[in-house]
């Protein structure tokens, strides 16, 4: 029986594998027609006042391949970054492995990205995609628009020196204005000073945790508990600590008003 259903198996592959090839054989012949591919996902269309624009299909193309690098705009040009690093080290400093859980921390690290990327969301719509929605800009200026406005974002929350360094790798020697600076420097400067901001956050977040761990190890040497755990023991005072200060709501709001001020 295990012979047969194997022999029975390998004559379904073949004939498989042999209609796979066939299809390949067929692909000169199908190319030959050329009324397969009249189709205007590739054609320019003539705009009334003049100019030219993309096709729908072409835009929807555009569109679809644009959402599969969304996730890393995401991390690399807004807020998102500062957050989730921030939040991330609050959690070691504290002490509970996986309390929060990962996909709670990137929830609220996304649901504050997009209270504080509000305002520049809406300066980009009002710039580019409502212009653009209307016919009166094409795909083009719209997308230059929009990354001028998240350029200004980006260098408010930059500092001076992060975008010398880049600019000198670059092989630039520097920029008048803001204005002058290029996305592609903006860009990777932000991301250093995002990392020294959460990590400085992190750090002085870290301190009181760590003031109680000490405090707490002390103790049990002096006692001679040397077999007892010191962060068993010190993780519900870090708990009550974190819960009697509020903690949660001091350190989003410290988030929020960290970007306020480097408006």
């Amino acid at each position: 029986m295990i012979k047969r259903s194997m022999i029975k198996s390998r004559h379904i592959y073949s004939a498989a594998l042999a209609g796979f090839l066939a299809s390949l054989l067929a692909i000169p012949a199908w190319a030959a027609d050329q009324s397969l591919f009249d189709l205007p996902v590739l054609k320019l269309e003539n705009l009334p006042a003049g100019g030219q624009s993309l096709s729908l299909s072409l835009q929807t193309l555009i569109l679809m391949s644009a959402l599969t690098i969304l996730p890393s705009m995401l991390l690399v040009t807004t807020s998102f970054t500062r957050i989730i690093i921030t939040l991330s080290i609050l959690r070691q400093a504290i002490g509970t492995q996986q309390t929060p859980p990962n996909q709670v921390l990137v929830g609220i690290a996304l649901f504050l990205t997009l209270f504080i990327m509000t305002p520049t969301f809406k300066e980009a719509n009002d710039a580019a995609f409502a212009p653009y929605s209307a016919g009166q800009i094409s795909i083009q200026e719209a997308g230059i628009r929009t990354a001028t406005v998240m350029k200004g974002f980006m260098l408010r929350q930059t500092r001076q020196s992060d975008i010398a360094m880049i600019a000198e790798l670059r092989g630039d020697k520097g920029y008048e204005s803001a204005a002058d600076v290029p996305f592609v420097v903006a860009v990777p400067a932000f991301i250093i000073s995002e990392l020294r901001t959460a990590f400085t956050i992190g750090f002085l977040l870290y301190l009181p945790f760590l003031v109680i761990d000490i405090v707490v190890s002390s103790i049990l040497m002096s006692l001679g508990m040397m077999m007892l755990s010191p962060m068993l023991v010190s993780l519900p005072f870090k708990l009550l600590m974190f819960v009697i200060v509020d903690g949660w709501s001091l350190t989003l709001n410290s988030l929020v008003e960290s970007f306020a001020r480097g408006s």
